[in-house]
């Protein structure tokens, strides 16, 4: 293997790292900009619980929406992610575990599809999500694939157990089916856009890709992480009353730009239809910088604004309360 193809790339050498060493390690007790490697030995010191515990109660998050089906998983239940930062845990399901796990028992396709539907309409769920941007991309049909062809490919799948759900008939038939039972149970549909892990191709996951889905869509729908398509997202959310936006995955890794990337939603989007989240997996850190970089960012641009006499003070706080929080809530049916 050639040296350029072996080297492997400082982690800390980036806008996350800077944000990390900037803002997580005062609250470890350590200097600001303390060194990448002091930090990580602070880190040790402390263990896993503790940092956890610091980090998550700084982020003085209330209400925490857990991705359930996050995989390699496991994941810290709503509840484990509660009890350590304080607030309250509600389950955000993922539809394709739900497809998945229901393939596992399925006997015949017209089965399949049935038991698919009935299991969204029991999961406690305070909101759905889709990964479909991974699994195939976003160009979804504006109108659900007939029953006839999602039994087709049902057929095939039921004949590889234990597999993902990457048919994009069948993932086209389950959105559309999470859609309706969304819209049944008053629950939103959240959509991975932009950005993400390796696997995902990012010219498949450019929100613009939902429009003919959204057109038609029945429920609520919130495009999430978004970027480098968080202008994509800020039209849709300008054109269709239902379709939000929310940066939560951008936030963390693009650090001390996040009020630059923020405007440029903001540059269309309506101000009651951008969300605050942090998107963190993995890492506490990544739900703190989350917190206080979102914080920052919509700071930053009201005081701006209010210093240009563009808005009044209570524009600016009604701007605030909401995208920190209050849009998310009144969305997602959840009282402070």
């Amino acid at each position: 293997m050639s040296e350029a193809k072996s080297a492997r790339r400082h982690p800390f050498r980036s806008l996350l790292g800077l944000s990390v060493r900037r803002w997580c390690a005062p609250v470890l007790g350590m200097p600001a900009l303390a060194p990448a490697e002091e930090y990580l030995w602070r880190r040790a010191e402390l263990g896993w619980h503790e940092v956890s515990k610091q980090l998550l109660t700084a982020a003085g998050v209330r209400h925490w929406f857990v991705d359930t089906g996050y995989v390699p998983g496991p994941v810290t239940s709503p509840s484990g992610l509660a009890e350590l930062g304080g607030g309250t845990g509600h389950e955000v399901v993922r539809i394709e575990a739900v497809a998945e796990a229901v393939q596992k028992t399925a006997t015949s396709p017209e089965g399949l599809l049935d038991k698919i539907k009935a299991a969204l309409y029991v999961a406690p769920a305070i909101a759905f999500k889709s990964i479909v941007a991974y699994r195939w991309g976003l160009a979804l049909p504006a109108v659900q694939p007939a029953r006839a062809e999602a039994v087709r490919a049902a057929t095939s799948w039921l004949r590889a157990k234990d597999s993902p759900l990457t048919d994009p008939v069948l993932l086209a038939w389950v959105v559309h089916e999470a859609a309706r039972v969304g819209a049944d149970r008053g629950l939103p549909l959240q959509i991975h856009t932009g950005f993400g892990d390796p696997d995902l191709r990012l010219s498949s996951s450019d929100p613009d890709l939902l429009t003919d889905f959204l057109r038609g869509a029945p429920c609520q729908v919130v495009l999430l992480h978004c970027y480098p398509f968080h202008r994509n997202a800020a039209y849709l959310a300008h054109v269709f009353d239902h379709v939000h936006v929310d940066l939560g995955l951008t936030i963390p890794f693009v650090g001390v730009r996040s009020a630059a990337v923020l405007a440029e939603v903001l540059e269309l989007a309506p101000f009651d239809s951008v969300l605050y989240s942090s998107d963190g997996n993995v890492l506490p850190e990544l739900h703190y910088l989350g917190a206080v970089l979102w914080r920052r960012a919509v700071n930053a641009l009201t005081d701006a604004w209010l210093a240009e006499d563009a808005l009044t003070t209570a524009d600016a706080e009604r701007l605030a309360l909401g995208i920190l929080g209050g849009n998310a809530m009144r969305l997602h049916r959840v009282t402070p």
